[in-house]
């Protein structure tokens, strides 16, 4: 595996410092690319309030949190506030005791009832907590209750009526006081009991007079299923609304140790064996879209929101375009029930595309930026902002991930880099600083002084490697450092300079799983920290520039250049064949290089293309429901059956689907047989024939 990120990273390292640019799902052309964000925002909760939407999510043991977003159009988010500053929950939020890495505040709620908003989340083994505040934005003040409920969700009814529903499988409803101060005694009852194939995390509605309930099953893969009643009480009924659903993503790396890397245990220390096993095949596991609800835009329209476990960058949220079949709402196309595209048309039109954080900083403000959550609670004694940089004094610790006061911020993929200037004047003899990925297992870049001099040094928990790369002068004031990522693979490394210009990559590269243990995708981490005993100094950081190579996707939507597709399923070229169907031809065939596999993409507009085959033979086209041979050439364009939305599936990968059937072009691989329009959706690994890399030719 070593350097296998070069060439993918090749483009970050070059990158420079701009920072300027950041992922959002918004195409600019009247559709957005799932995912929401490229980075994790597990257990999402949506409504909307007049024109606006509001999201909360799960921000676990990192501080502040949890956090509330504002967008216009699902889309496009803002960063609003976080509902605390701290958890004063006890040592172990303090990083003294023990931890509480994969704890924290889970899957929160968010409501709207006579004028204030409430943010409603479990913190683990200490109870559920409730904020309030009129303005979204802020302040927000902690409502006192003797509430225990985990993965719920809030329905505040017609009737004055307040009702939680909770639990996994068997599902479980109470009454709320008025103030949310407690539960009504004796209103606990099962309302679906176990056998219904409903999970947890549940969402709760009434729509039209009859009342919803969705959630996430995991047994044996994720799904999202739906229940649905007259009466508030029940009986309910249950359908599955989503399954299935990757975005073509195979599953994480996964990882095993000689402890246990999972919740309500200690971080393994230093020296524990690690298995860490990269991603391969169709396994589904928790991949497919599970945990989300439903929202209504102001036209009327209704999508659904969900998360999908996206690689080592955590969870991500996707939205789906529902379509309400015989009452229940079914994420996806008419045609096409339970999946849901990549690439679609936005909620809501007109409003430009925007990232709803800035993730380089400086550190010249009078507060941190929003992106950035301390590990734990910090302890402002021995943290905070000096005179344009950040400043963390290096307490004792065993290791990084128990270190106080280490500063985090969420990777984001699909590629990404960061790099910061660490400025070591005020380090004293066996004090360690720099960056890392936070993650079990973790991984750091950083410097050591010693009596003589400063060690730039590695290590990687995964093989307990500490790796001595270089050694400075004691008098070197300035180093750079770099963590980078494909983070759609799974891999990360690190690189450092001293000249900010020159950068030397250090090793092998890391797998970046995701793990059970913090519960979260990987962080890049900003740490200081000594080992030994005694009083420790300080480190300085400057200038921390994120850099997103990959965020801008215009050329991914080739309009008006000629390409050839290739089907990765089988490395075959698409061609339009004499007889006027749209057919596949291997390397080495007569046709292969030919007029009949060369296209031109014409621009039709909110992502939709047409497609001329150069040997004459016309326009693609689906005829009739799409079947086999059905994707025929035409002289003439004939609307949308010549039309189709260009699935953008990043790194020259893409779908293509039809909007006459709502679903997508595809060949079977093991059967020769004609192209057809009728596939659902594509498999984790991309080889079922309805996944095409494309080349443009005419450059």
């Amino acid at each position: 595996m070593k350097h296998c990120l070069i060439a993918a990273l090749a483009l970050v390292l070059s990158a420079g410092t701009c920072g300027a640019r950041s992922w959002t799902a918004d195409n600019g052309n009247g559709t957005f690319t799932n995912p929401i964000f490229y980075d994790e925002f597990s257990d999402p909760d949506i409504i909307r309030v007049g024109n606006k939407f509001y999201l909360a999510g799960t921000t676990m043991h990192t501080v502040p949190g949890p956090v509330v977003l504002e967008s216009d159009d699902l889309v496009n988010w803002r960063f609003l506030s976080y509902c605390t500053d701290r958890m004063d929950y006890g040592d172990a939020f303090n990083l003294e005791g023990g931890d509480v890495y994969g704890q924290g505040f889970w899957a929160p709620c968010i409501r709207y009832h006579n004028g204030t908003f409430y943010v409603l989340s479990n913190v683990n083994r200490v109870g559920t907590k409730i904020f309030a505040a009129e303005n979204p934005a802020g302040p927000w003040r902690s409502v006192p209750n003797n509430i225990s409920i985990h993965d719920s969700s809030l329905l505040f009814d017609d009737d004055g009526h307040v009702y939680a529903v909770y639990g996994y499988d068997n599902v479980k409803m109470i009454e709320l006081k008025p103030d949310l101060s407690g539960i009504v005694e004796g209103s606990e009852r099962t309302v679906i009991p176990a056998g219904n194939a409903m999970g947890e995390g549940h969402h709760f509605y009434k729509i039209d007079g009859k009342y919803y309930i969705i959630s996430a099953n995991y047994a044996p893969v994720g799904r999202m299923t739906c229940a649905r009643a007259d009466k508030v009480e029940g009986p309910y009924e249950t359908v599955t609304i989503s399954a299935k659903e990757t975005m073509g993503e195979q599953h994480f790396a996964g990882v095993e140790a000689d402890l246990p890397v999972t919740q309500n245990v200690r971080i393994p220390p230093k020296g524990t064996r690690f298995t860490v096993r990269p991603t391969e095949g169709n396994y589904h596991a928790a991949t497919p879209l599970h945990q989300g609800g439903i929202v209504t835009a102001p036209d009327g329209t209704w999508w659904g929101f969900s998360m999908t476990d996206f690689h080592s960058v955590g969870r991500t949220i996707a939205i789906s375009p529902v379509t309400w079949v015989d009452g229940w709402p079914y994420f996806g196309l008419p045609g096409n029930l339970g999946r849901t595209p990549r690439t679609w048309d936005k909620p809501v039109q007109g409003h430009a595309p925007s990232a709803p954080y800035e993730r380089s900083d400086n550190f010249d403000g009078k507060t941190l930026k929003p992106i950035w959550q301390w590990n734990h609670n910090p302890d402002p004694r021995y943290a905070g902002l000096r005179r344009g940089r950040l400043r963390i004094t290096a307490q004792q610790a065993p290791d990084m991930m128990h270190a106080r006061n280490t500063l985090t911020q969420r990777v984001i993929g699909p590629v990404s880099s960061a790099t910061v200037e660490l400025h070591t004047a005020g380090l004293r003899e066996g004090d360690g600083a720099g960056i890392g990925f936070l993650n079990v297992p973790y991984a750091t870049l950083g410097v050591l002084r010693t009596a003589d001099d400063l060690i730039i040094r590695r290590y990687n928990q995964a093989d307990n490697s500490t790796v001595d790369l270089d050694t400075l002068p004691a008098s070197t004031r300035t180093v750079q450092l770099r963590a980078y990522g494909t983070f759609d693979r799974d891999l990360g490394n690190f690189a450092w300079s001293t000249d900010g210009e020159t950068f030397t990559t250090t090793g092998d590269d890391i797998l970046l799983p995701y793990q059970l243990k913090t519960f979260q995708g990987t962080r890049y981490a900003l740490y200081a920290f000594r080992e030994g005993e005694g009083r420790g100094g300080y480190a300085e950081f400057d200038n921390f520039v994120v850099d997103e190579p990959m965020a801008d996707r215009s050329a991914n939507l080739p309009t008006g250049h000629l390409i050839r597709l290739e089907n990765k399923a089988d490395g075959s070229r698409v061609w339009a064949n004499p007889h006027g169907m749209l057919h596949s031809v291997q390397r080495g065939s007569r046709e292969y290089g030919g007029q009949g596999t060369l296209f031109r993409v014409h621009d039709r507009g909110r992502g939709r293309v047409a497609l001329e085959a150069m040997n004459g033979t016309g326009f693609v086209t689906v005829t009739g429901a799409g079947l086999s041979a059905d994707v025929r050439l035409f002289a003439d364009e004939r609307g949308e059956a010549s039309q189709f939305l260009w699935q953008d599936m990043l790194r020259g990968d893409c779908m293509l689907l039809s909007p006459v059937t709502q679903r997508y072009v595809a060949l079977d691989p093991g059967t020769g047989a004609p192209y057809s329009a009728d596939c659902a959706g594509c498999r984790p690994d991309r080889l079922d024939g309805s996944v095409f890399t494309f080349t443009i030719a005419d450059k």
